[in-house]
């Protein structure tokens, strides 16, 4: 009888034999930039008969960014529900919430810039920002309708009026907030460097948004209001007539 060499044991996933490969990343190169190569280069080596897919870290890290989009779009929503309940209105949420694109591209130029990806740190990060930016709007935007409603001012009095007094409190809390998140972008302690990306995608949103928030909001503001009073149906005139009444004299 002749002698055939063969594996030892056959290991299995799901009912089918698998073959498990291991690899390691290369210095610098991150693992969102790895998984798309490795399909790459399988994908015509292999035939349609054999499925392939990730294990351990690598699938962790593709569940994670699934639905990720999905999620930021859901928070979005909820919090223009909570606003529009709060100021009863649909048209002050979205000034609110104007200043959320300038964060989202200042967060994406930041971690373009440094040479990371959004992970789920930087993920973290985006949604951080869309608490701090809104907070900021709701400031300059809930002082300027209680102008417009308690001492009657017009919408571009009552906004002017806000990014004046409200200056000084948005300028505290965006600076106090990239200071608090200056040592995490700048990757100072022990196993920072993971946590990197939440602190530059914080620091650069709040950079860029600060800088145009303050002058796109009250723009913004004016135009939903001005929109607002034109779609607004118009109460027709109703005419009084009033009849004088001429006192008749006392006649003798």
């Amino acid at each position: 009888m002749g002698t055939n060499t063969g594996p030892l044991t056959i290991t299995h996933l799901g009912q089918l034999p698998a073959v498990t490969l291991s690899f390691n990343l290369a210095a610098g190169v991150s693992l969102g930039d790895a998984i798309p190569k490795i399909e790459e280069a399988v994908k015509p080596e292999l035939p349609e008969s054999i499925s392939t897919g990730f294990q351990g870290t690598a699938q962790a890290f593709q569940s994670s960014l699934q639905g990720i989009g999905l999620l930021l779009l859901m928070a979005i929503l909820v919090i223009y529900l909570v606003l529009g309940i709060l100021y009863e209105s649909f048209i002050h949420p979205i000034t609110i919430l104007s200043g959320l694109p300038s964060a989202g591209l200042g967060a994406l130029l930041a971690l373009k810039l440094y040479g990371y990806e959004v992970n789920v740190y930087g993920f973290v990060g985006i949604l951080l920002l869309i608490g701090i930016v809104k907070k900021n709007a709701i400031m300059m935007i809930d002082f300027a309708l209680e102008a417009q409603r308690v001492e009657g001012k017009s919408a571009k009095e009552a906004i002017f009026e806000a990014c004046l007094v409200r200056f000084r409190p948005i300028m505290m809390t965006t600076m106090a907030a990239i200071m608090g998140t200056l040592p995490i972008a700048l990757g100072i302690g022990a196993g920072s460097d993971a946590r990197r990306p939440l602190g530059i995608a914080i620091v650069g949103g709040l950079l860029v948004s600060q800088l145009l928030t303050l002058y796109i909001t009250p723009v913004i503001y004016l135009f939903l209001e001005w929109a607002q009073n034109f779609v607004k149906p118009r109460k027709p005139a109703v005419a009084h007539d009033e009849h004088l009444m001429t006192p008749m004299g006392n006649k003798h």
